[in-house]
């Protein structure tokens, strides 16, 4: 089976968060089940230079962008048996960071269409385009418009997967013809509440519609989490799927994990704990005392919760709790945590950005990892928690409440409020008070299987029914 995964990240090229695991980790589990599983991604000027020197040029050709031609370079780069395709524009992709661009609309336009112009110019025809977010959602659209009377691609099917439902790609109409060469006849494949909207096209021409989690596909049917599309998405539920993604348990193994202060299993993780929980308070200026150690990896937007911890995160440091926290985002969250930080030094502690390494002694060091999203498609954060021993606090919403469960292996709760989280936590602190009870949650905590091997064998059930269906 020949499947093309495109996506705007992948480790260990380019990730800004779970869309970019789960690409690399995910192709890599595919290819273990002896699916030719290759990677197409845009070249962005990020690439660290160890990998860019690896790069082998293949050809450059021309992207139709509106009525214009674009340059396109094309790349490649074989890494653990999985071919991996650049797509090299600089005027597009040679700046710093990803997305955030006033042309972002335009950027990934190019890339959707490049994706189908590289198939012309490689020896290797996908039976599936696995799309992914609405970076990529134009290419099912510019298939069915512009590349099915062509041999190559005639029977070319395409899975468009959902990671956050709340970034659409929405636009002003003028881009239609003007940027991505729709005419008016067409328009409708991409109109949406009189925006064009990369993602609604998607999910109109996609073959199948797949999410992250099987919470999330169900959720996403709703107007709390369908951000609009939920009506038009019950319509089209007849091909809608959710599998919960995985983690690379290799990559994430506190046994053999050389950043982290000491390497623990379940049966070393008391000793292990204690001497990661010792380095992350050091590394946090944190006191160095004996209590409970709350973690947070996060971006700060408002899907994620923060404004339930500016309603309880005071009474739940004064409880006899520390807090760490690591993100980016929103200026008024980082306002916050800082404001709380300097109310309650040596106790409360923040680090702003995206640094992958902290991010490895936040997961082994505390004791227990807070999400409290509103809504959250699958989350990658609560898994590595568990791999770690650190015990997950979640709002019981998506990916959520399809991996941790209260009592066995993490403490949920289900109301969006301050009271349900300040309580869950608090709970937590209890049970943590007994040892051989906390001990004992620890364990089940990380044996939990959250690896790629099921959701891959499920990623390959789903391209054997999408290439079966007519």
């Amino acid at each position: 089976m020949n499947v093309l995964f495109a996506s705007s990240e992948a480790y260990p090229f380019f990730t800004s968060g779970k869309l970019g695991d789960m690409t690399g980790s995910l192709a890599r589990a595919l290819k273990r089940l002896s699916i030719d599983i290759r990677v197409i991604l845009p070249l962005y000027k990020d690439m660290k230079s160890e990998w860019r020197k690896r790069l082998r040029y293949i050809t450059n050709f021309t992207v139709p962008v509106g009525w214009r031609n674009q340059y396109c370079g094309l790349f490649e780069l074989l890494i653990n048996g999985v071919y991996y395709y650049f797509l090299d524009n600089e005027y597009y992709f040679k700046r710093s960071g990803f997305y955030g661009f006033y042309d972002d609309g335009e950027r990934f336009a190019f890339f959707s269409r490049a994706i189908l112009e590289t198939i012309r110019h490689i020896d290797f025809t996908p039976q599936i385009i696995q799309c992914n977010d609405w970076q990529t959602a134009l290419t099912p659209v510019f298939l069915n418009l512009n590349y099915r009377e062509m041999q190559k691609f005639s029977h070319i099917k395409t899975i468009f997967t959902i990671h956050s439902i709340q970034y659409q790609g929405k636009y002003s109409p003028e881009i239609a013809e003007g940027v991505l060469g729709i005419e008016d006849e067409n328009f409708n494949l991409v109109e949406y509440d009189g925006l064009v909207n990369y993602m609604k096209g998607a999910i109109e021409t996609a073959d199948m519609i797949s999410t992250v989690s099987p919470t999330y596909a169900r959720e996403i049917l709703e107007p709390w989490f369908g951000c609009g599309m939920d009506s038009f998405l019950c319509e089209r539920e007849y091909k809608l799927h959710g599998i919960l993604s995985g983690i690379d348990t290799d990559e994430y193994n506190p046994m053999k994990d050389m950043i982290i202060a000491s390497q623990y299993d379940a049966s070393s993780f008391k000793e292990g704990k204690n001497k990661c929980k010792g380095q992350l308070q050091r590394l946090f200026d944190l006191e160095q005392i004996n209590v409970p150690l709350i973690g947070m990896v996060t971006h700060f937007v408002s899907h994620k919760g923060h404004d339930l911890l500016i309603s309880a995160a005071d009474d739940i440091i004064n409880k006899g709790m520390q807090l760490v926290i690591l993100g980016y985002g929103d200026a008024v969250y980082e306002q916050f945590f800082k404001e709380l930080t300097a109310r309650h030094r040596g106790k409360c502690s923040l680090r702003i950005g995206f640094l992958p390494d902290i991010a490895r002694n936040v997961y082994a060091g505390s004791d227990m990892f807070l999400m409290p999203s509103r809504f959250e498609s699958c989350g990658l954060a609560q898994m590595l928690a568990l791999r770690y021993g650190s015990i997950p606090i979640v709002r019981a919403t998506g990916g959520l409440r399809d991996t941790v469960k209260d009592g066995e292996n993490g403490f949920v709760f289900s109301g969006y409020n301050a009271d349900e989280m300040r309580d869950a936590c608090f709970r937590a602190y209890s049970l943590w008070q007994n040892p051989d009870e906390w001990t004992a949650l620890t364990g089940r905590a990380m044996e939990c299987d959250n690896s790629w091997n099921i959701p891959a064998k499920k990623y390959a059930a789903l391209y054997r029914d999408t290439l079966s269906a007519i």
